[in-house]
């Protein structure tokens, strides 16, 4: 079944909806208490080294944005240490908070640079919420955590989040963002670590489901701000849905994980690997922006021209791709949900950096100039293709009136066209050490390479993010 064909529950927000009820919630219940890292196929552990490898990339890169500071500091005063919870800190460190506290700044300091993991059905991310969470909760929590133990989790929460995402699209008339969807996947996985009975679980994920941050992500890519994904927005609803759950707040049914029509996205839960669906990005921009870089740099490396002698690109692409932001970007943010930007950085280096990105770098004159040339199409054939796939072709027209141009492309990293180990590690080494020491980088990635072995603890990797 594809993403076009799953049955919608409501086409307006009007339209009032019954469905039929199953115990799905009880069963992701027992499927998060089944779930053996040591079991998984070696593929599974592999991609879910390597999406946690990612996302710790993409969270130090993020470390240092305008967002990150306003979010931690927010986090400090607000969501700072009561009696009554247990200290934790964000991600990579920083002040002590609840664990409330902690989920949101590390899932928004993760969110604040567009370099992470994603799944095509989904529209959004999984794990830029659920890791965050995740340790979170862990950390909130006595007693020592086995790699073994985290990494099953990991891979349950994007199993569960794939899915979730999926049915929030399938059910709801607008598309919605990350933070939307996830909020349930960190309030199963909340609930599960603090043991929750059935009732209570259902609850949580209810809750979650009903507090989570509906946001309308288009909006966000008509006017990019810092809202982002609302993905850190999802973490902290749902670590706060399993804690609520926890003293008697009830919130059940959660529709879209036990609505009957929703069946065929659940059923396969546990034979069908959704990780192994997961795109990984070369680019810390939007998705979308991905097949025009990829399209633009394909033919410089063919044809070798000089970036003077470029007198206008045309981008033929699909609808939400041309909604991007297409001017001159005066923030970061905007910037990685743009799309003439970052082709225009393509052009020049071959190649799209966080450091090209950054407020920073986008005063540079060259990048500026390249950017007013560039202009996006909408290809009809190519929208009804989104959002199982992704296109674009270019058109780049010379001075001497040349025109080259390259093949329909799809952006680097889906599953068909994975990037290779070594480009993931380099992205880790590349992405770290403008932060890190060269030795902090290599000894974070030795750990995470076989983070899940027998002995790796939790909080070993955690020493070696916050050291």
């Amino acid at each position: 079944m594809t993403g076009q064909q799953y049955i919608r529950l409501s086409e307006s927000h009007g339209q009032s909806i019954s469905p039929a009820l199953s115990n799905r919630d009880v069963d992701l219940r027992e499927y998060l208490r089944g779930l053996r890292f040591t079991e998984l196929p070696i593929e599974i552990v592999e991609k879910a080294r390597f999406c946690l490898i990612d996302l710790i990339a993409t969270s130090v890169a993020g470390s240092d944005t305008p967002l990150a500071a306003i979010i931690t500091q927010y986090a400090q005063d607000f969501h700072g240490m009561v009696r009554s919870t247990a200290a934790c800190q964000p991600l990579l460190g920083g002040p002590r908070m609840s664990a409330v506290g902690a989920a949101l700044v590390g899932g928004m300091i993760i969110d604040s640079v567009d370099s992470h993991d994603g799944h095509s059905l989904t529209k959004g991310h999984v794990g830029c919420a659920v890791l965050p969470a995740l340790v979170a909760v862990l950390e909130s929590r006595p007693g020592q955590f086995s790699g073994a133990d985290f990494m099953a989790l990991l891979v349950a929460g994007y199993e569960i989040g794939t899915r979730a995402g999926i049915a929030l699209h399938a059910s709801a008339a607008e598309y919605h963002s990350s933070g939307a969807w996830n909020a349930i996947t960190c309030a199963a996985l909340t609930a599960h670590l603090l043991d929750l009975d059935d009732d209570p679980f259902r609850h949580a994920l209810g809750i979650a489901e009903y507090h989570g941050p509906r946001s309308q992500l288009m909006r966000d890519v008509d006017y990019p701000t810092m809202v982002k994904d609302g993905s850190g927005w999802g973490a902290m609803a749902g670590v706060s849905a399993g804690y609520l759950a926890a003293k008697g707040f009830t919130g059940a049914p959660a529709v879209s994980v036990v609505s009957d029509q929703l069946d065929s996205i659940w059923a396969d839960l546990g034979s069908r690997w959704r990780i192994l669906e997961q795109y990984a990005k070369p680019y810390p921009v939007c998705r979308w922006a991905h097949p025009a870089i990829d399209a633009v740099i394909e033919l410089r490396a063919a044809h070798e021209f000089r970036t003077e002698d470029v007198d206008e690109i045309v981008v033929h692409t699909f609808h939400e791709a041309t909604r991007l932001f297409q001017g001159v970007p005066e923030t970061t943010d905007q910037a990685q949900y743009a799309t003439a930007f970052p082709t225009a950085v393509a052009v020049l280096h071959g190649a799209v950096l966080p450091e090209h990105i950054s407020d920073a770098a986008l005063g540079n004159k060259a990048a500026r100039d390249m950017t007013g040339r560039i202009r996006f199409i909408e290809d009809p054939v190519f929208s009804r293709l989104f959002p199982e796939r992704r296109f674009a072709r270019t058109e780049i027209r010379l001075r001497d009136g040349q025109v080259l141009n390259s093949s329909p492309r799809e952006p680097r990293g889906n599953p068909g066209d994975p990037l290779s180990q070594d480009e993931l590690i380099d992205k880790f080494l590349r992405y770290t050490a403008r932060y890190w020491s060269e030795d902090k980088s290599r000894t974070c990635l030795n750990l995470l390479l076989r983070f899940g072995e027998n002995g790796t603890q939790v909080a070993d990797l955690l020493n070696v993010l916050r050291k």
